[in-house]
């Protein structure tokens, strides 16, 4: 039912992604997304500084780790001065990522007290100084995309910002973009303009377009690529706790009926191999609190989510984590799709 997504020369396939998650979208999230439909994954937003630093031990086996059932993935950059946006790139690419994606889109305040993300969203000279950069940093064959916002705020100066630095970024030869339709100052609040995704992508014409931004159901996919014409979906905080989103969306772009959500016992495997390899990234106990902020956003599907969100977040040692799973989710009852009010409460 849609054409095949392309980043340059690489083939993703459905137009379904998963966006970069700054403490979420890890190498666990990955695989697993990829597992359940994913076409293309991108890894949490990395600062450039951090990853010319880091070069051995856990860090870098958390943040650099690339594996073959991975494949195409790609790796974010966020930072602030062009200069040191090129040695990162390179470095990603040396662990085996198969994309760049730059950052000018994160509205939390700390990023823009630093200059970096969306606050480059209002600096055209300084954004496609380091898309340059890095273009010119990496080898030819892989492919550098941007991921935006529709602007700081609703002002003309800050539209015009925009399609300065949309229209740049592709002339300096970057393959895509993925456009949020919310406004830096929106931060997550009110809802994503679908009607600028649409204007964006009628004036990119054949350009790549990727949209984001209120994507929690399935549904939501099919709406956003019939409504805005954008070339792909880029699913984020839809994600979190619920990776059967891409299986699903996966069937309906295929032309193939939804497919039931997932039953208490194939929840109970999927958290249970996300447990495995978080422990395995992050070793004990530490990997016990990272776990369990995803176990509260798993419990959305369950039939008794608000107990067994309750039961997530009273777990305090790693261990507590199994004994949830065989409480809760020892009978093979149905699950459910998310509660629509769960997502707007930030489950």
């Amino acid at each position: 039912m849609y054409p095949s997504l392309h980043l340059g020369p690489i083939r993703i396939g459905l137009p379904l992604t998963q966006a970069a998650l700054s403490g979420y979208s890890d190498w666990p999230m990955r695989v697993i997304a990829r597992r359940l439909g994913a076409s293309y994954t991108v890894c949490e937003v990395l600062l450039d500084q951090f990853v010319v630093q880091v070069s051995r031990g856990s860090r870098a086996k958390r943040f650099l780790r690339v594996t073959d059932e991975e494949h195409p993935s790609g790796a974010q950059l966020m930072g602030n001065t062009p200069e040191e946006f090129p040695p990162a790139a390179k470095k990603l690419v040396e662990a085996g990522f198969d994309a760049i994606d730059i950052n000018f889109a994160c509205p939390v305040r700390k990023v823009l007290g630093r200059h970096r993300g969306g606050y480059l969203l209002g600096e055209p000279q300084t954004a496609l100084e380091i898309v340059g950069r890095v273009r010119d940093a990496v080898p030819p064959e892989i492919p550098v995309t941007v991921k935006m916002r529709r602007g700081i705020d609703d002002s003309d100066a800050s539209r015009e910002r925009f399609f300065a630095i949309f229209d740049g970024a592709f002339a300096l030869g970057a393959v895509a973009a993925t456009v949020h339709g919310r406004t830096v100052a929106q931060r997550y609040e009110g809802r994503a303009s679908w009607e600028f995704l649409r204007e964006v992508k009628r004036h990119a014409g054949a350009k790549t377009v990727l949209g984001s931004g209120d994507l929690f159901a399935v549904q939501d996919c099919v709406d956003m690529m019939r409504e805005t014409g954008v070339d792909g979906v880029a699913i984020a905080r839809g994600a979190i706790g619920n990776p059967w989103i891409f299986e699903q969306a996966r069937a309906l772009f295929e032309g193939r009926p939804l497919p039931p959500p997932p039953s208490l016992h194939a929840q109970r495997e999927v958290i249970a191999e996300h447990y495995r390899m978080s422990e395995a990234v992050y070793g004990w106990p530490r990997f016990g609190r990272h776990m369990r902020k995803f176990g509260i956003k798993y419990s959305q599907l369950h039939p008794r989510g608000n107990e067994v969100r309750a039961a997530f977040v009273a777990v305090r040692k790693p261990e507590g984590l199994r004994e949830v799973l065989d409480r809760w989710y020892a009978e093979d009852l149905p699950g459910r799709y998310p509660p629509r009010e769960h997502l707007s409460e930030g489950w």
